[in-house]
């Protein structure tokens, strides 16, 4: 399960002390739930922050899996705040390694035109700066690329994989989502039946590439997200309850309705388990399995949201379980130390 900015108002300490109840094995760690705890926000706080919450996910059995995300970075056009970003790098480093994790992810960047270039060699140029810089640590950090499916100009994951290839570093991989791989492809919620045209036949030959391509590298997967999303009943244009002139409307979308696997009763209509079985079964994909969710729940103030969600997760996860036939055995417990990417299988929200 994913660990972000969510349920508004709730403390870290309850938000994982449920997770380890309804049996989450691992989380992704937002770097703004650290920056909540430091305060002031300098970079001793904050890493003092990371002690704290490792400690406590030690203590719950719970892995950390990731930081993140590492927004706005690649292909910046302002060569200045490019050098910023990579000294801010450095302090991410230093908080993952007090995390305990080998794991930054770094989403495809959506800032406007004008800031960000679409040249795919300065792209790779600059993910290709961070991938040598966690080859000189020891242990090495690795970073898990993503396409956002609102992305400036990565928004598939075809895009994003042949990026990963260009880069061509043993420690810089692909995050896959399902929800913003088929939140470009499949979705769109400013049309009135939530679809692109020909949605599914585009799914089914993109999951047959997704195979195809990435199959045999799949030690190039660094982690998978699987959750799905609400079809809305009215396209989501001005005038509608999540509409944000600020934001592209598919952002707007995952802000206010992703959901779990599974949750076709909350209205979830993605073939998220086309892109699963492509993924875990076709491929054997066997790391971590996220769900990242971001709902307008989130903003409820009532402490029993965050035990719901928990809750809600962990049900996905056995659904998911039965539905793609996985084998999953017991977890051994969480006492500190880096997991390899090809440890120990963990049971619910863990690895396979």
């Amino acid at each position: 399960m994913s660990l972000g900015r969510c349920y508004a108002g709730h403390s870290i300490e309850h938000k994982l002390t449920m997770a380890a109840k309804h049996g989450l094995q691992g989380i992704e760690l937002f770097y703004e739930d650290l920056a909540d705890l430091a305060s002031p926000k300098t970079p001793a706080n904050i890493l003092s922050a990371a002690s704290y919450v490792r400690s406590l996910c030690t203590s719950l059995n719970i892995a950390i899996i990731c930081l993140q995300p590492f927004m706005h970075y690649d292909g910046l056009i302002d060569r200045e705040r490019h050098a910023e970003r990579i000294e801010e790098m450095k302090l991410w480093i230093e908080i993952a390694k007090v995390l305990d994790t080998d794991v930054i992810q770094v989403p495809s960047t959506f800032l406007g035109k004008e800031e960000c270039s679409g040249d795919v060699d300065l792209i790779v140029e600059d993910l290709r700066e961070l991938a040598d810089m966690g080859l000189r640590e020891t242990p090495t950090m690795r970073f898990a690329y993503e396409s956002l499916s609102w992305g400036t100009h990565v928004d598939k994951w075809e895009q994003c994989w042949d990026i990963v290839q260009r880069v061509d570093r043993p420690n810089f991989g692909i995050c896959l989502d399902s929800f913003n791989i088929l939140g470009r492809i499949y979705a769109d919620p400013t049309s009135p039946d939530g679809c692109n045209p020909n949605a599914a036949q585009v799914v089914k030959e993109s999951v047959q590439r997704l195979v195809e391509q990435i199959g045999p590298h799949k030690e190039k997967i660094f982690f998978i997200q699987i959750v799905d999303a609400e079809r809305l009943e009215t396209p989501l244009l001005p005038g509608h309850a999540f509409y944000n002139a600020d934001q592209p409307a598919r952002m707007s979308w995952s802000r206010n309705c992703r959901l779990f696997y599974g949750e076709t009763h909350h209205g979830a209509y993605l073939p998220v388990r086309e892109v699963a079985q492509a993924i875990i079964n076709d491929i054997g994909y066997d790391g971590w399995v996220s769900m990242e969710l971001f709902n307008r729940a989130m903003e409820r103030k009532d402490k029993d949201v965050v035990e719901e969600l928990a809750s809600r997760a962990a049900e996905g996860w056995r659904k998911m379980v039965v539905d793609l036939d996985m084998k999953v055995e017991a977890v051994k417990p969480v006492v500190g130390g880096r997991k390899d990417s090809k440890g120990e299988v963990f049971e619910d929200i863990a690895r396979l």
